[in-house]
Parts: structure tokens; C-alpha cells; sequence
């Protein structure tokens, strides 16, 4: 199939007739620089290796405790910024820095896109150099997963607070059901995924591990098929959770006839199983046929109007294939990075992320909504900055 075949162009862009003619500048710096000077939450950052969370409430970015680093509720946007030591090209090493903007699955689109305006407006205190990257909470990435001892997603959010479930007769018993499992693409064997889930019965997977905390007294289950490295996190769940207060712990196994005490608990009294409950996470890159190709598209403004045009498409994409007076878009056929040229304009620079998110629900838009292309996770980096994971979605 020919590289443009089946592809729909999107609109072309005459930046001069656009409200970002001045994107780009060296006054358009500085006034974004003055404007991220005066946060509050970026102050002192940036300076040292070293890994912030800040959480968005009410359009201002909170700092978020560092013994809850890990944590996520589920209603809410998060910045994560990940400062870190590299080598550079003269030997000396240079401060390089990662933000992940991370978007909760019931978070509002008002803390959605204040996570990304503050995202680039820490990109340009940073001077331009980090490397921003979308985070969905259905589809986390390996390099994201890898910044914490363990992830924990939690229900509820700043705007509804910690959500509970109280029986009728028990009226102020907090029950509380996390699901413990692997990433499901996940290379890594320890990238391990704690949910909060509805404490019901419905809720189990016998390939899992599920951790039960009722009044004082935390009962962990473990599904027959869990791996070893489930339990393990497991373990270490309930040792945070038990460390603040004093709690009574049991350990069960699906296969031992006391596990259905927990499933009674649950409500599932009656309930023999199996136990099937899909996971809460979509794998867009699984090995799938329905994957997309691998693709390169050029963001371009030469012609006097800003195209988006397809360059290559296949496996055979590497860096020969980029231009420093322009913007790329690679998509991976499960992540898309863009690469931002030294040289690009600031037309270029200041629609990245318009072009890259419109890309995106185009694809949705052709598979007719039964793709799961809107999950796709978004990186933008900068030349000179290329972080490793780059190279190796541009050289696979």
C-alpha cells in the first residue's frame, strides 16, 4: 500500500493568519519564563537531581507529599517532573528532565488541561529541554511505572474526596478492596499495578492478588494463577498499610476453603466461580493484528502554510529520516513522539501539540470508535535532549 493510501489529510494551517505569530519569540520567552518564575511550585526545582509530584486543585498546582508519591487518585491531573544526570557530547554532565502530565480516567476537563499549561509553562522555566509526556491512567508507561517503588491508583479525587463504602449494618465500617497485578505489557517483572476497586465479589480475578482492609483487619487473597511477583508487592502493600496503625493480617489462598470468607465479606456468599474481572488497563501496543503501522509524519510550515504530511511509513524510519528545520511525529503504532528540530519555526513549535492531539482522534475517528487510539500515550522531545527511549522507537 502506498504511504499517503486510506490517509486523510488534516487541515492546513496558515500561521500568519493565526493568533501565534509571536509563538516562538524571543519576547513570547520571556514572557512565558517571567510567568513560570512567579509559580510557587516550580521554585528551587530543576536545579538537582530528583523526582516533584504536584497535584492540580482548583487550577493551582499543589504540591503533593512525598510518602504519598505513587499515589493517584483516579478523578484527578497530576505533574510529575523527574530531573536526572546524563552524559553530554563534550564529557561533562548536564541536568536532563522528564514531565509527565498525568491524566486521571474521571479527571474534569478544566484539571486536565491545567496539567497541560502548567506542563509546558515548567518546560519553559526548564529552559525548553524536558521531554513532556502525556500519562494516561488506562495505558501507563514502563518509564513512568519506573519512577516509583509501587503505583497505587486510588478512587475519588480532589473534588469528592477518598471514597468509601458503608454497609447498612455497620454504618461507619470503611471497607476498602485494592487489586494487585501485572503491567500487562510491561517488560519489567516488577512492574506491578495496585487499583482500588468495588469492594464486591465481582470485583475478583483468580489471576490476581486482592488486598481487603475492614475496620481492623486486612485480609490479603490470593488468586489461584497469581505469579510470585503479585504476592511479593502484596506483602509490601500491607507492610505501608500497616505500618502507621496496628492492623491483624490473614493470608489466603483461592485454593483453601477459609478463602471464601473473603468472597462471603464481598457479598459473594453463594459464589463458587471462576472469578473473571477484566483488568483496568488498556494494552493499545499488544501484538495485536489490529495494530497500527509505523509512520513518520513531517510538521512543516515552508510552503507558507503549516502542513502535516506523511514521510514514511514501515520499518524502515530512523534518524536520517528527520530535518532540523522541522517537526516530526513518529507513531510507534502504540506511542507517538514528537520531535521538535533546533531549527523549527515557532509556528511549528507552538501547534505541536494541537497537530499530535487531532492526529490522535483521527485515528479514532476511522476505526469508527472501536479503536483505543485516544489512549495513545504522547512524548514531545527537543534535538539535542533525545532521551534513550527515543532512539529505540525510531531505530526498532
Amino acid at each position: 500500500m502506498a504511504p499517503h493510501e486510506g490517509l486523510v489529510h488534516m487541515k492546513e494551517y496558515d500561521w500568519r493568519d493565526s493568533n501565534v505569530e509571536n509563538i516562538g519569540s524571543e519576547l513570547d520567552h520571556k514572557v512565558k519564563y517571567n510567568s513560570a518564575a512567579s509559580e510557587p511550585a516550580w521554585q528551587e526545582v530543576g536545579q538537582a537531581p530528583g523526582l516533584y509530584v504536584w497535584r492540580i486543585e482548583d487550577f493551582q498546582v499543589v504540591p503533593w507529599p512525598k510518602e504519598r508519591h505513587g499515589d493517584f487518585h483516579e478523578g484527578d491531573s497530576y505533574i510529575v517532573l523527574h530531573s536526572f544526570k546524563v552524559g553530554s557530547k563534550d564529557g561533562e554532565e548536564k541536568l536532563a528532565h522528564d514531565i509527565f502530565f498525568w491524566l486521571g480516567s474521571k479527571t474534569t476537563q478544566d484539571e486536565a488541561g491545567t496539567a497541560a499549561y502548567k506542563t509546558v509553562e515548567l518546560d519553559e522555566f526548564l529552559h525548553g529541554v524536558a521531554i513532556q509526556h502525556r500519562e494516561l491512567q488506562k495505558e501507563p508507561s514502563e518509564d513512568f511505572m519506573a519512577l516509583f517503588s509501587r503505583v497505587r491508583i486510588l478512587s475519588g479525587g480532589v473534588r469528592s474526596g477518598f471514597t468509601h463504602v458503608e454497609t447498612e449494618e455497620e454504618p461507619k465500617e470503611t471497607v476498602t478492596l485494592l487489586r494487585i497485578f501485572k503491567h500487562p505489557t510491561a517488560k519489567r517483572a516488577d512492574s506491578i499495578l495496585v487499583y482500588e476497586v468495588e469492594p464486591t465479589w465481582q470485583s475478583l480475578d483468580e489471576n490476581d492478588v486482592f488486598v481487603l482492609e475492614r475496620n481492623d483487619k486486612i485480609w490479603v487473597w490470593q488468586g489461584k494463577n497469581c505469579s510470585p511477583t503479585e504476592k511479593a508487592k502484596a506483602a509490601q502493600v500491607v507492610h505501608e498499610m500497616t505500618i502507621a496503625k496496628h492492623l491483624d493480617v490473614e493470608v489466603v489462598s483461592q485454593t483453601e476453603s477459609r478463602s471464601r470468607t473473603i468472597v462471603a465479606m464481598l457479598g459473594g456468599e453463594d459464589t463458587e466461580g471462576p472469578f473473571r474481572t477484566p483488568r483496568p488497563i488498556v494494552p493499545s501496543n499488544s501484538q495485536d493484528a489490529g495494530r497500527r503501522p509505523r509512520r513518520l509524519f513531517r510538521l512543516s510550515d515552508a510552503s507558507g502554510q503549516l502542513r502535516f504530511d506523511i514521510v514514511k511509513e514501515g520499518a524502515a524510519i530512523n534518524s536520517s529520516d528527520l530535518d532540523s528545520n522541522d517537526v516530526f511525529l513518529l507513531d510507534t503504532g502504540s506511542t507517538v513522539w514528537v520531535w521538535q528540530g533546533s531549527g523549527a519555526s515557532r509556528a511549528e513549535k507552538a501547534m505541536w501539540i494541537r497537530v499530535a492531539e487531532s492526529y490522535i482522534r483521527q485515528l479514532g475517528e476511522e476505526s469508527n470508535g472501536g479503536d483505543t487510539a485516544y489512549l495513545t500515550p504522547i512524548s514531545k522531545i527537543v534535538e539535542g535532549n533525545e532521551s534513550a527511549g527515543f532512539f529505540r522507537a525510531l531505530e526498532a
